[in-house]
């Protein structure tokens, strides 16, 4: 992922639209597709990307240049994914889960859909930092910036979800979700 010009960065700060225009179009798919990914929804993750750059807008008189730009909106575009993952649990909805395929749908939507379904069974920590290292190709240490939690932990999540997903593909050859499996217990759950 290419890094956003710091003059550019400035010029937004300072004001000028169609810098942030810019910093928007830079940033706006590889925001989409995380949320994508982590929502499950691709019209949810519209909505949430919008509200994203909202929050980048209004918070970049904030940003210090500590840390990568594309790491800082990363971490808001977690913060309001979360937001929204939050707002569907107080409303009592569960997570899409992945739905039946007419016969007809083959070839790469078949594959989409299994790989949405396989994201689904994972706990969100696991589901974001997977997300973030290996769909967005983000460094462990950037990983870890955005979401708040040492390398170690990034990279134990990231572990976690790979073995989750390969116990998933296993147990139906990509035709159903396995079921969970408590780490320490080994027990189902």
């Amino acid at each position: 992922m290419q890094e956003t010009d710091p003059v550019l960065i400035r010029a937004a700060m300072a004001g000028d639209v169609r810098a942030f225009e810019q910093i928007v179009r830079q940033h706006q798919q590889s925001v989409w597709r995380y949320l994508r990914r982590l929502l499950g929804d691709p019209t949810a993750a519209e909505d949430v990307a919008q509200e994203t750059f909202l929050r980048v807008y209004r918070r970049l008189p904030s940003f210090a240049f500590r840390a990568r730009f594309s790491t800082w909106v990363f971490q808001i575009a977690r913060n309001a994914g979360l937001d929204e993952l939050r707002r569907r649990a107080r409303a009592d909805r569960v997570v899409r889960s992945a739905q039946a395929l007419p016969a007809t749908v083959d070839g790469p939507a078949v594959a989409r859909v299994e790989i949405d379904a396989a994201l689904a069974t994972l706990p969100v920590d696991q589901r974001e930092a997977l997300l973030l290292v290996e769909v967005l190709g983000i460094r462990y240490a950037e990983a870890a910036t955005v979401l708040g939690v040492p390398v170690g932990t990034v990279k134990s999540r990231v572990f976690g979800a790979r073995v989750r997903l390969t116990d998933w593909a296993v147990a139906g050859d990509g035709e159903g979700a396995a079921p969970a499996r408590d780490e320490e217990a080994g027990d189902e759950v």
